[in-house]
């Protein structure tokens, strides 16, 4: 059976299996819900990012947001990647994996003091600067500690990226980065305050991107502002970063391999005279996105007049992307049945009737079988939250027949071990 996302997520026979690790296997191992990763998979989604970039300047930097499993980060480390990091806690996960903070970039609207301080001590690459406060007070921290803060300006382009609302990040009425139309003067302000220097220009347009179109629109958008920056004497742009946002396969979305549209990028970058320049770009989703599933148990089925139910024991807290972008992700069952599936609504237990992971899914499935969420290897494990005092799934990493425990479960008395009561 044919499905979405990774070739390394595929049927055996009638059984589910992640690289050569069968699923049923792993959730009897390790228990469920249980989020399972394919090294080989991840790989093989970063390769097509480095063979388009072969003898190019350029910096690879993985979006950790979308998955920051130490392993996970391990991996893309020890396979030449920086990391695009958007919180203080991301860098100590990165310094904590080993990972080089000189191939670090700092993103992110709302970085603290405490944040900048310990970014501009761990020697980051660069900080992507969101807003003219931002701008001023680096400036003071990096003086006040005798240390220069390398910096781009993030542009918003005012570029329709196509996709969620929720994960749209370049238009006019986003709260990312600074408006094209003003971008200028916030470069002359930065290249005139003490402790900066000014090194790059940066834009991300937003995530599940499967259009090429934008990504050429905003980094049109981008190139006049460098020429125009350059023109005016204000500072030497080093660096172009075009974000990341790259789509994935989820049902039939169709976005550019990753090789194609860094060639296409590189080509208009070449074709307006600009080939000198290091190119940045920082992918999270398309590296690890469909290397990624979500393993559950069916815990009961409930057939009703107008609905019925598949309820799992996975729910909205280990997977929030249905009930708050009503995302579609493929459900597949880890075992296929001889026998005529029915439709369901796949549901978890939590006290909500937004807690769904699939609405009208056809499956043959019976209690205590196993079912698989494709494609599940960013913006799960790393949003899941412990609503309904449930402890957080377990993690395991693949690679061929191996398989490695890269997160143990919580227990219930972790969750509340720093709580106290009032005497």
């Amino acid at each position: 059976m044919t499905l979405p996302g990774s070739p390394h997520v595929a049927y055996r026979g009638s059984e589910l299996f992640v690289d050569d690790c069968r699923l049923s296997d792993l959730a009897q191992r390790f228990g469920t819900p249980l989020y399972v990763y394919s090294r080989r998979s991840m790989l093989a989604a970063l390769a097509a990012y480095q063979r388009a970039l072969v003898g190019r300047k350029h910096l690879l930097c993985y979006a950790m947001k979308a998955n920051s499993n130490l392993a996970v980060l391990q991996t893309f480390a020890r396979a030449g990647c920086g990391f695009d990091i958007v919180s203080g806690g991301e860098l100590e996960r990165v310094l904590a994996t080993g990972g080089d903070p000189a191939k670090v970039v700092f993103s992110g609207v709302g970085k603290t003091r405490a944040e900048m301080q310990r970014a501009l001590q761990a020697g980051v690459r660069c900080f992507n600067v969101e807003s003219e406060t931002e701008l001023e007070l680096l400036s003071k921290i990096a003086t006040a500690s005798q240390r220069t803060a390398r910096v781009s300006l993030r542009v918003n382009p005012d570029v329709d990226a196509g996709t969620h609302p929720y994960i749209s990040t370049g238009l006019k009425g986003n709260k990312f980065g600074i408006a094209h139309d003003q971008a200028l003067a916030v470069y002359r302000r930065a290249a005139r305050l003490p402790g900066l220097e000014v090194v790059g220009i940066d834009c991300h347009i937003g995530s599940q991107i499967t259009d090429t179109s934008p990504y050429l629109d905003a980094l049109d958008r981008l190139l006049d502002l460098v020429e125009a920056i350059e023109a005016d004497g204000i500072a030497t742009i080093h660096h172009v970063d075009v974000g990341g946002g790259l789509g994935i396969t989820y049902t039939d979305e169709s976005p550019p391999a990753a090789d194609v549209l860094v060639m296409a990028l590189l080509a208009r970058i070449d074709a307006r005279g600009h080939g000198h320049r290091e190119v940045w770009f920082e992918p999270g989703r398309s590296l690890v996105g469909t290397a990624g599933v979500l393993l559950s148990e069916v815990l009961a089925l409930k057939h009703g007049e107008q609905k019925n139910f598949c309820i799992v024991d996975a729910a909205m807290n280990d997977l929030v992307r249905p009930a708050m972008y009503e995302a579609w992700m493929g459900i597949v069952p880890c075992t296929l049945r001889d026998e005529a599936p029915r439709t369901y609504d796949v549901v978890g237990p939590v006290c909500e009737s937004g807690d769904w992971l699939g609405r009208e899914r056809a499956l043959a499935v019976r209690e205590g079988d196993r079912i698989a969420v494709l494609s599940a290897g960013a913006y799960g494990m790393v949003m899941a939250s412990n609503y309904n005092t449930r402890p957080r799934a377990a993690e395991v990493m693949v690679d061929g027949d191996q398989a490695w425990l890269i997160r143990e479960r919580e227990e219930v008395r972790d969750l509340f071990a720093r709580e106290r009561l009032i005497e």
